[in-house]
């Protein structure tokens, strides 16, 4: 790992699996990989939840940070959660409200106008923007490697979501402002990872994680009670039936505490977030995969050509100074 690595991963107090990300940078990019399989299910658990989406949304992230709080708890160097707060406040609400309470808002909403491959699709693209957000705030330039493979990568999402008809994605004016608040959701959590980093190398994954979400959620539980008059009571989660309640626990615990930790921990102490976040074009691919357990469906010669471009252009990126150095 280079030295600029290793600080962020020394970081990352509050976690068991804090040294392991310290020594072997594997093990950062598998966090992020098991990351990405929680993000992948979250459009098929909000659907199946048949609640709508901002409402969705609060619920997900009350319970969900309560989880990271929990857990940042149960560990001596993240139980101070106040630290945080008092030498960088202003600047963690602002990114809570940036990256969950805005970047959230409207990928659940979205899901009310769009369907899950039209938002999966979209929010693939989060990579690119992370990339974009480096170059941005960082001077971190993009290689022409950076480029090919993501843009390989997105068309290969595109074929596999939609089996090779890229019409699909089009829709009417209710799919088209669920798409863009898809798009809208990918520019702001990607900003927000970028932006995140220096406090979670300076305090931790964990604890960062937990505060922001639960900022976050408060953010949300405002905005949706002001703008839809829909209060959540987290007290009333089990008195809705039995598939919502399932349903709200899986998104809150599975996709949010146990996900969010691993994809913005793991994002803090790859050597290269950029090329950390390339992971994220695997969501599609592990989509498939969930459909082929789960729903029985078959998967087309279109869909397996779309895979491999994934999955292959996911491969030259993280080998692409290799191959190059060979090249020369």
């Amino acid at each position: 790992m280079s030295p600029v690595a290793d600080r962020y991963a020394g970081g990352l107090r509050g976690a068991p699996v804090t040294s392991l990300w310290r020594r072997h940078a594997w093990v950062a990019y598998l966090a992020v990989l098991l990351g990405v399989l929680g993000h992948a299910s979250s459009e098929f658990v909000a659907v199946v939840s048949r609640v709508a989406g901002p409402e969705l949304s609060v619920w997900r992230f009350t319970l969900g940070s309560a989880g990271l709080i929990v857990l940042s708890l149960l560990f001596a160097d993240s139980r101070d959660l106040l630290a945080p707060l008092r030498a960088h406040g202003p600047r963690l609400v602002g990114l809570s409200l940036l990256g969950i309470t805005t970047g959230y808002l409207m990928f659940h909403w979205s899901l009310d106008f769009a369907t899950v491959p039209q938002v999966a699709t979209t929010v693939t693209t989060i990579p690119i923007f992370v990339a974009l957000a480096n170059l941005w705030i960082n001077r971190q330039p993009i290689s022409g490697g950076r480029w090919l493979s993501g843009i390989a990568a997105v068309i290969g999402a595109a074929l596999l979501l939609t089996d090779g008809y890229l019409a699909r994605l089009a829709g009417d004016v209710n799919n088209l402002f669920g798409v863009l608040l898809a798009v809208g959701c990918a520019a702001t959590v990607a900003a927000f990872m970028v932006w995140v980093r220096p406090l979670i190398a300076e305090y931790g994954a964990l604890r960062i994680t937990a505060i922001t979400l639960a900022l976050g959620s408060v953010g949300l539980w405002l905005v949706v009670g002001i703008s839809w008059d829909v209060w959540v009571n987290p007290a009333t989660l089990f008195e809705r039936p039995a598939q919502q309640v399932g349903a709200l626990i899986t998104i809150a615990l599975w996709n949010t505490t146990i996900t969010q930790f691993l994809w913005i921990g793991g994002l803090a102490a790859v050597p290269d977030i950029t090329r950390g976040s390339y992971l994220f074009f695997l969501k599609p691919v592990i989509a498939v995969g969930l459909t082929l357990m789960f729903l029985g469906q078959s998967v087309t010669l279109m869909q397996w050509a779309a895979i491999t471009v994934i999955c292959g252009a996911v491969l030259v990126e993280m080998n692409w100074d290799r191959l190059t150095n060979r090249r020369t």
